[in-house]
């Protein structure tokens, strides 16, 4: 029996899904509150008086070892979407011209509605109905659905799932996400130092030379990304603080005094890395919820592509027992 499914969250997780559904002939719908394809994977662009800057200030890049995720990269890289980056140690891939051109590329060849922010459920009649609203504060609602995959951080997947899944829920519940405050900066001049990555520097846990990275144009930017620790105990901090903080914390690593920044911003990711599981994915045959994503596996790209794959396959593996 073919499925018509709803995804919410149109990131690493949900997009492989999708794929995989689709090529097995189901109908998939996507919906995701940001703005444009990304998710922890997203770029920012910034105005400045040199032009526009932009920031990956997610994922800074991915490493492959699975061997079906191997094809996909090897995919990407054929069509320009995907380069090397040595600077990041060996076997690390970046999108290209920006790290969210992989998930564009996915999201190019699904039906997503971006702009649509789910908050619950509703079940009728044996099928499956979102409610949700846009950024304006217009209130929404989607369906009927056959199923439901949940693509998003544990926290906010079990809120969603709490009032019909309490499995799942508790599942969710038991993982913890943590958080990392990001910082972005651009520069008039390339800054001297010949370093272009900077690894466990005081409160940073990570350091980049964004414009360093394949196929990247504008002024020079820099990404800085604050370790969970710092994050945790700074997590309400203002953005002028934490800038201000990242920013010293990244003259002190490059042991340079650095110019004042045409502009520079902070971003909070509450929900930026798990320790995983080996759960692979979650699926409920009884409530036809599924819940995928990288903390079912580690904190890796690569594990949330394997997530919503998985996921898929033991949807439509159950679909099948169903019908035999």
């Amino acid at each position: 029996m073919k499925m018509h499914v709803a995804i919410v969250g149109a990131g690493m997780s949900g997009l492989s899904c999708a794929s995989q559904l689709v090529r097995s002939g189901h109908t998939v719908a996507l919906y995701d509150k940001g703005r444009g394809p990304g998710g922890r994977m997203s770029t920012r662009r910034m105005a400045t008086p040199l032009g526009d800057a932009h920031f990956d200030h997610g994922a800074q890049y991915f490493t492959v070892r699975d061997p079906a995720f191997m094809a996909q990269v090897a995919r990407w890289s054929a069509s320009g979407v995907a380069a090397p980056w040595p600077a990041a140690g060996t076997g690390a891939w970046v999108g290209v011209p920006t790290m969210n051109a992989v998930i564009k590329d996915m999201a190019d060849q699904h039906d997503v509605t971006f702009g649509w922010h789910v908050r619950g459920l509703v079940r009728r009649e044996d099928r499956w109905f979102l409610t949700g609203e846009t950024a304006a504060g217009e209130r929404l609602q989607a369906g009927p659905f056959d199923a439901v995959v949940v693509s998003l951080p544990p926290e906010q997947a079990s809120a969603i799932v709490a009032l019909h899944d309490l499995s799942l829920a508790a599942t969710a519940l038991a993982a913890r996400s943590q958080p990392c405050w990001t910082g972005m900066f651009a520069f008039a001049e390339r800054l001297p130092s010949r370093q272009d990555t900077v690894r466990e520097a005081g409160l940073i846990s990570w350091a980049a030379r964004n414009g360093a990275k394949p196929g990247r144009k504008g002024p020079e930017t820099w990404v800085v990304q604050a370790s969970p620790h710092w994050s945790t105990q700074h997590i309400e901090d203002t953005v002028e603080q934490v800038t201000a903080a990242l920013l010293a914390a990244l003259s002190e690593a490059l042991e340079e005094t650095l110019p004042e920044p045409v502009t520079a911003s902070a971003h909070r990711w509450r929900y930026a890395m798990s320790t995983g599981s080996n759960l692979g994915a979650l699926w409920s045959a009884q409530s036809k919820i599924g819940v995928c994503g990288d903390w079912l596996l580690g904190p890796r790209v690569e594990n949330a592509w394997i997530s919503g794959r998985t996921l898929a396959t033991r949807m439509m593996a159950r679909e099948r027992e169903e019908v035999a």
